[in-house]
This record gives structure tokens, sequence and C-alpha cells, in this order.
């Protein structure tokens, strides 16, 4: 009796790409949520686990850039010719580097010397706003960085429905973007409380906030290579560079500043296993 992952393969391999992409795009979003959620019941994760869960999605995100972008991405091109894919990932690299270049300007825009006294006064404490720009600069860091992990899945599905990968292995980039969401979505919600938003809604609304943008980009990246299917090397190469820049200039640095190397790196090998498995499985 096929197992619901295989029932999934079954059900999106037999839907149009619209709805495979959408469906593809709520589940990691949703699993976003899952994790800014988590901050109900794990209010006080310790720096150790935090970073281990960070390693545990730099790991998946590393083996998902090779083993469901980059490899199949050469593989698609005429010959298996690599430099359309390699070119795509050092235009994604470089993309994540000039909106890195931007964000810290971002937060005079929706802080600067201004507060929200007429918002919910009687239900929450002032926040500190030299507390608060850092967490404001943390959520759209993580905003940014969800958006190659959307695209990416997007374009997995959209290689799938131009034949130069299976179904499969769309649903194992798309699992394994959406578990790597997980750890991702509850270090949001924990940097928003720390930052002083004592309400836990407004902690988890960071996290929804930050998973929502995957969705278009989903469908965008879809339908992207399907339209345009030569782009489909350089789309692939792309979601995946930007995806080793996130990792190397931010995921691995933040999660070796408190001295949890071990554990964080640790974390790195389970997440690069799990993401094996499910390709391999899956693919």
């Amino acid at each position: 009796m096929p197992g619901p992952v295989e029932t999934l393969v079954e059900a999106l391999a037999a839907q149009r790409l619209v709805v495979q992409a959408l469906v593809g795009g709520l589940v990691i979003a949703g699993l976003n949520l899952l994790g800014a959620s988590l901050v109900f019941v794990w209010r006080d994760p310790s720096e150790r686990a935090l970073d281990g869960a960070l390693g545990f999605a730099a790991g998946v995100m590393l083996a998902a850039s090779f083993t469901s972008l980059i490899l199949p991405g050469i593989e698609a091109t005429p010959g298996g010719n690599p430099l359309p894919v390699l070119g795509g990932v050092l235009l994604g690299a470089l993309a994540l580097d000039r909106a890195d270049v931007l964000v810290p300007h971002a937060h005079y825009l929706l802080t600067g010397n201004r507060r929200d006294d007429a918002a919910d006064q009687s239900e929450s404490v002032p926040v500190d706003e030299d507390r608060f720009a850092p967490v404001v600069l943390f959520i759209l860091a993580i905003t940014l960085h969800n958006m190659p992990e959307g695209l990416a899945v997007g374009v997995g599905f959209g290689s799938a429905a131009a034949g130069d990968a299976s179904v499969g292995s769309a649903v194992a980039l798309m699992l394994a973007i959406g578990i790597q969401n997980v750890p991702e979505g509850l270090a949001v919600s924990v940097a928003a409380v720390n930052a002083g938003l004592d309400r836990r809604f407004y902690a988890v609304l960071t996290g929804i906030r930050s998973g929502l943008v995957e969705i278009p980009l989903v469908l965008f990246g879809a339908l992207a290579v399907t339209l345009a299917a030569p782009i489909l090397p350089y789309a692939m190469g792309f979601a995946a560079g930007a995806m080793l820049f996130v990792i190397s200039d931010e995921i691995v640095p933040e999660t070796h500043l408190r001295g949890n190397e071990r554990v964080a790196t640790l974390g790195t090998m389970v997440g690069v296993v799990v993401m094996l498995y499910l390709d391999v499985s899956l693919g």
C-alpha cells in the first residue's frame, strides 16, 4: 500500500502545472508557519538547539542545491553543457549579494524615529526601537532568503512539466525546502520575542509574512521555465546559487558565533542525509 508521500507524488503527477506549483507553495509556506508557531509550545529554545536546527536547514539546502537543481540542470542542457547552469549559479549568488546590501537600509523606512503609539497600546508593551530595528533586519533577511527557496520549488515543478525531471524529484525538493523552513520560521519568532514583542501573535505573524513570499515565487518559477524553456538551466543554477550564498554568507556564520559549531555541523550532516534520502527515494 503506497505511503502518503507516494500518494502525493501520484496525485501531483496527474495535475496541471499551476496546481502542482500552488500545492508546492502552500506546503512550504505552511511548514514555515508551523515553525513560527512552535514558539507557542517551545517558548525559550536554547541557542544550542537553534544553531543545531539552522545547521540542519543548511544541510538540506546544500544537498538540494546539487541533487535537485545543479545536476538536473546540467543534464537538461544539450550535450550536458554545464556552462548555463554554472552561469546561473554565479548570477544567483550575485543577486543575493546585491539584495543583502540593500537590507541594512530598509529598516529606516519601517522604524526610523517613529512609534506606532495608536496600535493596541493596552495589549502590548513598548518596544525599544534600538532592539526592534535588528529584528526587522532579521525578518527582512529571512524573507529575502525565502525567495530563492520558493523559486527553487517552482523551477523543480517546471522542469518536471518540461520533461527534464520527474515529479518525484520535484516533490522531494518541495519537502526538503519545507522541512528546513520549520527551524527558519521558529528562528524568526524567537528573534521577535527576544526583541520585546511579548505577544506571541506578533512573533507568529513574522513567520507568516516570511513564508507567504514563497507562494507567488513558486508559481512564477514554474511558469517561467515552461513558457521559456531555454532559461531552465539558468533558472535552476540561479536558484541553487542563491541558496548556496545564503548557506555560506548567513547560516553557517550565524550558527558558529556562540560556540555551537559542533552541534551546528552535526545538524548540517543530518540535513544532507535527509535530503539525499528524499532525493533517492522519490526521484
